[in-house]
């Protein structure tokens, strides 16, 4: 890539930074807020929406809220500022999977894609000469994104529990960025990302390890203590690939996949049917067809990136093992036994779960007491033979507006008021919280939505407005008034043509 001085960087981004107020300003964009306001409730201001979380999808949901023209909002994220959702965090691969023209959280609006981004700073030149998005470029546009569209992140802000107050949500803060530690809004929106709705998949077998001989693939792993130890690797999916890629350029004696299945994966099927079509129409397919497609995707499993198997498979000492379940693992002599469903043994120093993550409302503390009461897909679905999943039964079943829906008729209304804009909604709507190719499409359905239900809502405020909306577009020296004429007035006369 054509090295850039940084003075040049800078004042291509101002020039960006114009550009996007411009095209805001062109688009009478943000409108002002024209929702009702709450008063405040035993002294505490009453919000229309908080975001929970300032990654990607936190990012986006905002901006589309704002452009919805729902101002009264507040953002927060647990980590501190920069380090936002995964990126350069636990994410390990060198590049995006996702192909480097993809709009992604730019919300229609060509300045604000990461093209016009990294153009601005290195040229159509070097843009033509991109393969894929390197990683921790991708956070430095996310970085660019909240700071040009100034959006009111408040990192180091943990929500710890939403509950119902009223017709209003409660939630607990705690972290150091918190100015409170009580907050009340209206709706809640829980963008949390790929755990959003659940945690890390921990197998059984490594639960009575100690935990210095294992990690799961989004932990902090100290690659460097690595050097010189046997690894293995649980599964083959992108994020137990980026780590065993890790452990070998860290200086692993070796790396061993180990994988249930039979054979690689290869395709990424639904990269094949990606569409405004399949994006706009999934959430409009009855159940048995939205059930059918994220059940034969879960099967056919979404493969690494080549990209990132080759970074591992170049190295002479990195091994893919299939058909080699876990039956147990056993701590001998410091190391650590494991047992294969093939009846084989293997030893090892130290175990990597790349076996990602599922969904357990449960498991969240945000919805701590109550998680219980969320409709999930198995209690509103029987699949035909042939295509139960257990993990597919597990994700909530979700209204239109990504919001929750209760079990039972009644016991929580307040659920509808906490909308989940993560990995949670895909059985229910489709890629459209969480992977950049549908991000933009389903924060423009959710702050819509929440528009709608927020407007509903206050109907009797509006009707009121509408009422007392005095202001005139006349001045009424536009016009003269006249009288009207006597009945009897004449006629002009009319001329009969030639007989």
């Amino acid at each position: 890539m054509t090295k850039v001085r940084h003075t040049d960087m800078a004042d291509s981004l101002e020039k960006l930074a114009r550009r996007v107020r411009d095209d805001l300003a062109c688009l009478c964009a943000p409108p002002v807020n024209w929702v009702a306001p709450r008063a405040p409730a035993d002294g505490r201001p009453v919000h229309d929406v908080v975001v929970i979380g300032g990654g990607m999808c936190g990012l986006v949901a905002s901006f589309a809220l704002q452009n919805a023209g729902i101002r009264n909002i507040r953002i927060f994220d647990r980590a501190p500022r920069g380090l936002e959702g995964p990126w350069v965090t636990y994410a390990r691969m060198e590049t995006l999977r996702s192909p480097k023209q993809l709009t992604g959280p730019a919300y229609g609006m060509a300045s604000l894609t990461f093209r016009a981004w990294f153009t601005a700073q290195f040229g159509e030149g070097a843009w033509e000469a991109l393969d894929k998005i390197p990683r921790p470029m991708w956070m430095d546009y996310l970085r660019w994104y909240r700071q040009v569209l100034a959006l009111p992140v408040e990192n180091d802000v943990d929500v710890k529990r939403i509950v119902p107050e009223g017709d209003l949500l409660r939630l607990d803060l705690a972290g150091t960025g918190r100015r409170e530690d009580v907050v009340l809004t209206r709706r809640a929106v829980m963008a949390t990302g790929r755990d959003g709705t659940g945690r890390p998949n921990i197998p059984d077998f490594v639960q009575h390890l100690p935990k210095t001989l294992w990690a799961h693939s989004s932990e902090t792993i100290d690659f460097a203590a690595l050097k010189g130890k046997r690894v293995v690797v649980i599964g083959v999916g992108a994020s137990a690939v980026d780590n065993a890629a890790e452990a070998l350029e860290a200086g692993a004696a070796e790396v061993r996949h180990l994988a249930r299945r039979r054979e690689m994966p290869t395709v990424n099927k639904l990269m094949g049917i990606g569409s405004i079509g399949f994006t706009a129409g999934f959430p409009d397919l009855g159940d048995d067809w939205r059930w059918r497609i994220m059940h034969y995707s879960f099967q056919t499993q979404t493969p690494a990136p080549r990209g990132s198997t080759l970074r591992v498979s170049r190295h002479a000492n990195a091994h893919f093992h299939f058909d080699a379940g876990i039956d147990r693992v056993d701590l001998a002599n410091g190391a650590l036994e494991i047992t294969t469903t093939s009846g084989k043994v293997l030893d090892t120093d130290f175990i990597i779960l790349g076996t990602g993550f599922i969904v357990d409302p449960l498991a969240r503390t945000e919805l701590e007491g109550y998680a219980d009461r969320i409709a999930l897909w198995r209690d509103r679905y029987q699949p035909p033979a042939g295509l139960a999943n257990e993990q597919l039964g597990a994700f909530p079943y979700l209204a239109d507006d990504f919001s929750f829906i209760e079990r039972n008729a009644g016991e929580a209304t307040w659920l509808s008021r906490i909308h989940c804009f993560n990995y949670g909604a895909s059985v229910s709507l489709g890629k459209t919280s969480g992977d950049i190719p549908g991000i933009s499409e389903g924060a423009g359905w959710l702050a819509r939505a929440i528009a709608a239900k927020l407007y509903s809502e206050d109907i009797e405020v509006h009707w009121q407005r509408l009422l007392d909306y005095e202001t005139p577009e006349l001045k009424g020296d536009e016009w003269t008034a006249s009288e009207l004429p006597d009945r009897g007035f004449d006629r002009p006369s009319q001329k009969r043509g030639a007989l």
